[in-house]
């Protein structure tokens, strides 16, 4: 029970232990229950087959359960699969954080790159506003993913998607002198904080009745108006921008807007979110894939496939 999720190859026989970080039950064409699972370690994740379940087990197994799993491992559309033989609860007390998958980013580099940028803006306004909000939110924010599952779905993966946004921002606003630097870095981190009260917690996430009734995007921008209220700040432009660029950053009515991006800053804002979350939900698809194959269809990705190429870089 050495080895970890990424060590894994087709044919091997083992037993694991893992995280459970999603369970769903199915019937097949025959009418016979079984569970599909993600298997979670810090090295990755791994889809999961538990056929012919017994039925003792069917409402034994949970998201957020550590087990060790026996069983084999097999290569299905071009990924690999663990088919479960079976499946035993650790009861012994693990912390689930051991088996976090984390990202690229040691949090200390995180927290330094994004503070110096905090540190450089210069509009009053905006830095009486975010170091308001750095001191409330600080601790979470940099190990909440920044979301369940798509992109940037593991410890520390918000402060991971704001860190590459940042730098595209720092581009784009060399390319662009129209835009007003301090309002888009602050854009940029403010945009998703309302996950921070959307999500349950930075381990095995799921949405708080909260986060499903309300929304992060209009739960921050309250927030936002909250604290602007406290600092006496609410009737600057700068605040009704920022509210704003929260407000618009997803950039449709249909993806959850309420209102369409007005500023050039809002509609960069909106341009490198989703550019930096759609390579994110690329590189994990195309990481799972054998050269020379196809991902499975990816639903954030309007439901395409991907072609993982042969060609070195």
């Amino acid at each position: 029970m050495n080895k970890l999720l990424g060590e894994l190859a087709d044919g091997d026989r083992v037993t694991i232990r893992v995280l459970l970080s999603s369970r769903n039950r199915g019937v097949t064409a025959k009418g016979a229950p079984y569970l599909s699972f993600v298997l979670q370690d810090k090295s990755g994740t791994m889809d999961a087959k538990y056929w012919n379940v017994p039925e003792s087990a069917l409402e034994l197994f949970q998201a957020g359960m550590i087990v060790d799993a026996s069983g084999d491992v097999l290569s299905h559309n071009h990924q690999l699969q663990f088919r479960i033989k079976q499946l035993n609860v650790v009861e012994e007390g693990i912390d689930a954080r051991e088996f976090a998958q984390e990202g690229p980013f040691d949090v200390t580099e995180l927290r330094k790159e994004i503070e110096e940028r905090l540190a450089k803006i210069k509009n009053e306004t905006i830095k009486q506003l975010l170091a308001d909000v750095y001191e409330r939110y600080q601790s979470d924010f940099f190990e909440y993913p920044a979301a369940t599952k798509n992109h940037h779905d593991f410890v520390g993966g918000l402060a991971t998607h704001v860190i590459g946004m940042m730098r595209l921002a720092e581009s784009i606003c060399a390319q662009y002198p129209l835009l007003d630097k301090d309002l888009l870095i602050s854009g940029v981190f403010l945009h998703d904080l309302g996950k921070l009260k959307e999500l349950s917690g930075a381990i095995v996430p799921s949405y708080t009745i909260e986060g499903r009734l309300l929304g992060h995007i209009s739960m921050f921008q309250a927030e936002i108006t909250k604290i602007a209220d406290e600092l006496g700040i609410q009737d600057e432009e700068e605040v009704t921008l920022l509210r704003h660029m929260i407000l618009s950053h997803h950039g449709a009515y249909e993806f959850g807007s309420p209102v369409l991006p007005m500023t050039p800053e809002a509609e960069v804002l909106h341009l490198i979110d989703n550019l930096d979350a759609r390579m994110n939900t690329m590189e994990k698809a195309l990481n799972a894939t054998e050269e020379g194959a196809f991902t499975p269809r990816i639903f954030a990705l309007e439901n395409r496939s991907l072609y993982k190429m042969k060609v070195k870089k």
